[in-house]
C-alpha cells in the first residue's frame, strides 16, 4: 500500500519505517531540511534499538523514502498519517497547531482520490472531527476565485472532490523497545464510523495483525479494536494515565515503606502475583518523566476541567510523582547532612533506559536541586555521554566513562536502570570515592553486590 507519514519525530518514523519493512511504499514528510537530509543518507536523528537498521534496509529495498515536499507525500499516499508532535502547553493542554497546520496543508493538496488521513498524533479528544474541518477549510481555500480589487470572492464549484475520511489509531509504543511494540502490539485502536476506512486500515495492517514480523508468528492474531473518534482518543490517554497512577501508587507504597520498616520490592512482588493487578509498572522509584506520561495526564485533567469534572485521582498521581522527585534528595541529605561542597555523580541522565530522550528527565530536576543547595554534579549515560545531547546540559559534568565518574565522589545516584550499571566494577569505584554511598533510584541493583563492594546502599521503600 502506498503510505505518507508526516512528520518524523519519535512516533512518526518508527511507524514509517515500521511499515515500510513490512512492505509497504512509504514516504516520510518532515519541514526540517537537514533533518531530511540526514534521514535520506540512512541515518537515523534518534537513538531506538533496531531502527537504523530497518531503516537502511527499508531503504535499499526501495520501500521507504524521505522528503520535504508535502504535495508529493499527499498524493503518494492513499493512507496519510499525521505523526506530528503536540507538546504540553503550560495550561496543561496539547499544542495543536502543528496539527492544524499538517491537516489544512493535506486540505490543500489532496488530488482527487479517496484518501484515510489517520490521526497518529496524541491529539485532544474530539480532534477527529475537528481535523476534518480542517482539512476541508484547506480545500475551500484553494478553490477561491481570483477576482479584481475591491472585488468579492467566490468559491466554484469544487475542482476536486474531498473524498477522506479519518482515522484515529493511536500509538502504544514504548521508546528502547518501540520498533519490537509495532511488530508486537497488544492491540491495535481503530476510530472511525466509516466501514470503507476501517477496512483500508485493516489491509494496512494485516501483516502485523497475522504476526508475520512478530516474535512468536505463531501467536494468536494482535486483537483489532474498532471504536468511534473520540473513544479512540481516549483509549491513549486512559491507558497513559492509569499506568502513571500504577507508578504513583506503588511510590506512594514505598515511602511508607520507608517508614514502617518494610521493603517495597517484596510487597510490588507479592500484590503483583495477583492476576487482577499484575506486576508490570510496580517498580517504585524517583518517578516518571518522559514526552508521554505528563503530557497525557495534564491534557486529559485539562479536559476534564474543561467539561466541568475535577480528575481527582489524577491530579494526585501528579502530585506524588513531583513528591518523589524530592526523595532523593532528602535520602542525601540525610546520608551527607550539608550538600554545599560535595560531589554527587548521577548514573544516568535519560528518564529511561534505551533511549536518548531527556525530556521531562528526572535527572534534570536532580541536577537543577543539587546545583541550587551547592553540590558539584558529574554524570555518566551510555547514550548522552557519547552524543552531542550532552552540550546541551548545564551544571553538570558529562563524563565519558562510568568508572571514572566515582572519582573524588561524595555519592553515587542510580537514576537511569541501564542494564550495563548493573555489569559495573563497584569495588573500584568504592575505592575512587571520598565516601562510598549509593542511592538506587530504581531499585535497580543487587544491595548484597554492592555492600560487598564496600558501598553504603539505600534503595527506595526499602
Amino acid at each position: 500500500m502506498r503510505v505518507c507519514v508526516i512528520g518524523t519525530g519519535y512516533v512518526g518514523l518508527v511507524t514509517g519505517v515500521c511499515l515500510a519493512h513490512v512492505g509497504h511504499d512509504v514516504v516520510c514528510i518532515d519541514v526540517n531540511e537537514e533533518k531530511v537530509k540526514l534521514m535520506q543518507s540512512g541515518q537515523s536523528p534518534i537513538f531506538e534499538p533496531g531502527l537504523s537498521e530497518l531503516m537502511k534496509s527499508s531503504m535499499a529495498a526501495g520501500h521507504l523514502q524521505f522528503s520535504t515536499d508535502l504535495k508529493a507525500g499527499v498524493e503518494h499516499g492513499d493512507v496519510l498519517f499525521i505523526a506530528v508532535g503536540t507538546p504540553a502547553l503550560p495550561t496543561g493542554e496539547s499544542d495543536t497547531r502543528y496539527v492544524e497546520a499538517v491537516a489544512k496543508g493535506i486540505g490543500t493538496h489532496l488530488n482527487g482520490g479517496y484518501k484515510v488521513i489517520v490521526n497518529k498524533s496524541t491529539v485532544p479528544i474530539g480532534s477527529g472531527d475537528w481535523v476534518r474541518m480542517i482539512v476541508l477549510d484547506g480545500v475551500a481555500e484553494r478553490q477561491l476565485v481570483p477576482v479584481p480589487a475591491g472585488g468579492i470572492p467566490e468559491t466554484t464549484h469544487p475542482e476536486v472532490v474531498a473524498d477522506f475520511d479519518v482515522v484515529s489509531n493511536p500509538e502504544f509504543l514504548r521508546e528502547g523497545s518501540a520498533v519490537y511494540d509495532t511488530f508486537n502490539p497488544d492491540r491495535i485502536v481503530l476510530g472511525s464510523n466509516s466501514p470503507r476506512a476501517i477496512a483500508l486500515m485493516k489491509e494496512l495492517y494485516t501483516p502485523i495483525v497475522e504476526r508475520q514480523f512478530a516474535e512468536d508468528p505463531g501467536a494468536a492474531p494482535v486483537p483489532v479494536l474498532v471504536t468511534d473518534l473520540s473513544s479512540a482518543e481516549m483509549v491513549k490517554y486512559a491507558s497513559n494515565a492509569f499506568l502513571a497512577t500504577k507508578i504513583s501508587f506503588i511510590n506512594e507504597v514505598a515511602n511508607i515503606c520507608d517508614r514502617v520498616g518494610a521493603d517495597v520490592t517484596q510487597v510490588a512482588q507479592g500484590i503483583g502475583l495477583d492476576s487482577r493487578i499484575g506486576k508490570k509498572f510496580l517498580q517504585a522509584g524517583i518517578g516518571w518523566g518522559g514526552s508521554c506520561f505528563p503530557k497525557d495526564v495534564a491534557a486529559l485533567i485539562h479536559t476534564a476541567d474543561d467539561y466541568g469534572y475535577e480528575a481527582q485521582l489524577l491530579k494526585a498521581a501528579v502530585d506524588v510523582n513531583n513528591r518523589q522527585r524530592q526523595i532523593t534528595l532528602e535520602k542525601l541529605q540525610q546520608v551527607l547532612k550539608i550538600l554545599k561542597g560535595k560531589t554527587v555523580g548521577l548514573l544516568g541522565l535519560t528518564f529511561k533506559p534505551d533511549t536518548d530522550d531527556l525530556r521531562d528527565a528526572p535527572s534534570l530536576i536532580l541536577i537543577e536541586q543539587l546545583n541550587r543547595l551547592g553540590a558539584k554534579v558529574k554524570a555518566y549515560d551510555p547514550i548522552v555521554s557519547q552524543s552531542g545531547l550532552r552540550h546541551g546540559l548545564t551544571g553538570v559534568i558529562v563524563e565519558t566513562d562510568a568508572t571514572h565518574l566515582a572519582d573524588h565522589c561524595d555519592a553515587l545516584v542510580l537514576v537511569t536502570d541501564w542494564q550495563q550499571f548493573q555489569e559495573l566494577d563497584y569495588a573500584d569505584m568504592a575505592q575512587r570515592m571520598n565516601s562510598p554511598i549509593l542511592i538506587d533510584g530504581r531499585n535497580f541493583l543487587d544491595r548484597e553486590t554492592l555492600v560487598r563492594a564496600g558501598f553504603q546502599y539505600h534503595g527506595i521503600g526499602r
